[in-house]
């Protein structure tokens, strides 16, 4: 039985309607690309080492960089999270993702800047900012530097949430500004106050723990290597890899 990872007919049925129209020569086998790029994805490897079942290692790696730039993969996360997804409650979390030395080397004279891409105490880091739905299905990504705050990612996303009954969030969104946002958006925030607030900040503890199934979801991206560690020099195709693993993992 082989290892490699393949797309279902179903799967594809699903994805076809965001995939790009093919103008003069036909691409090659959209099923067996896209699952090399899966795999190579989920298993970190190096687009030369792509198993010989999935074709041409240039086919891949031509098709994963073209249809990032494009956008593709972010259309495809974004389409399938709202056709399924369940935000009567939403969650907001924020997790360090490492940077690898050649996705983080600043020598290139026009590179480093806009790379996103920060030191933080734990080395060169990227920091995504995500927003899940009820069962901690992410439904938004935001992602900038690692030593960027979470009240910068939050101000990110917030134009962007969804109408929604409750926000639950850790102590680092406990903000006057981001409470009265919320409030003007008819969300009701469950933050806990942070320890030197004078004033304490009351809130609904037992729906406050339903917050872990963020953390759980950070952990189901990382375990995809080219997720838990950046590889890659440019922001939009390290997005796509995390919008292609979110789409599979939690949405396919």
């Amino acid at each position: 039985m082989s290892n490699l990872y393949w797309l279902s007919e179903e799967q594809m049925v699903r994805l076809q309607p965001f995939f790009p129209k093919s103008h003069g020569k036909p691409r090659v086998d959209d099923r067996r690309v896209l699952s090399g790029i899966i795999f190579i994805n989920r298993n970190g490897l190096r687009w030369c080492d792509a198993p010989k079942e999935y074709g041409p290692p240039k086919t891949l790696y031509n098709r994963w960089k073209r249809w990032s730039e494009m956008g593709v993969f972010a259309r495809i996360f974004e389409g399938l999270a709202a056709e399924a997804a369940e935000p009567t409650t939403i969650m907001i979390d924020a997790t360090y993702l490492k940077a690898h030395r050649t996705a983080s080397s600043l020598r290139a004279k026009k590179g480093g800047f806009g790379r996103l891409i920060g030191r933080t105490k734990g080395g060169m880091n990227t920091k995504l900012h995500a927003v899940t739905d009820t069962k901690g299905r992410p439904i938004r990504f935001f992602m900038s530097a690692g030593q960027v705050s979470d009240y910068i990612g939050a101000g990110a996303l917030l134009s962007s949430l969804p109408k929604v009954d409750w926000l639950l969030g850790e102590r680092g969104y406990d903000a006057g500004w981001f409470r009265e946002a919320l409030k003007d958006r008819g969300i009701r925030a469950c933050i806990p106050g942070r320890k030197q607030r004078k004033k304490t900040v009351k809130y609904d503890k037992r729906r406050y723990k339903r917050r872990n199934r963020i953390e759980i979801m950070f952990g189901r991206l990382k375990d995809w290597w080219r997720v838990a560690t950046r590889y890659d020099r440019c922001p939009k195709v390290f997005l796509s890899a995390i919008a292609l693993t979110a789409a599979v993992i939690c949405w396919r």
